[in-house]
């Protein structure tokens, strides 16, 4: 059985059929289930990247930005 060239490490004997099965399952050839594979995790590591820095939370203003707020506000405040 050829080992896939898709795969960024190489897998061991038992990993290799367990793979082949969930491949067969899926009706497809290992090396477009592991591609697949490959593809869902990085896609899922894109989403945890992206939702990390939408959980950062704003920048405060800077000089100009508070400056201009001041400036924006009625005088007795």
């Amino acid at each position: 059985m050829p080992t896939p060239k898709t795969t960024t490490k190489r897998l061991t004997d038992g990993q290799l059929a367990y793979e082949t099965k969930r491949a067969a399952k899926a009706g497809m050839s290992l090396d477009k289930w592991l591609g697949s594979k490959q593809r869902q995790q990085e896609a899922d590591a894109k989403a945890k990247l992206k939702a990390a820095e939408a959980a950062k939370p704003p920048k405060p203003p800077g000089f100009f930005g508070r400056l201009l707020e001041r400036a924006q506000r009625p005088f007795g405040s």
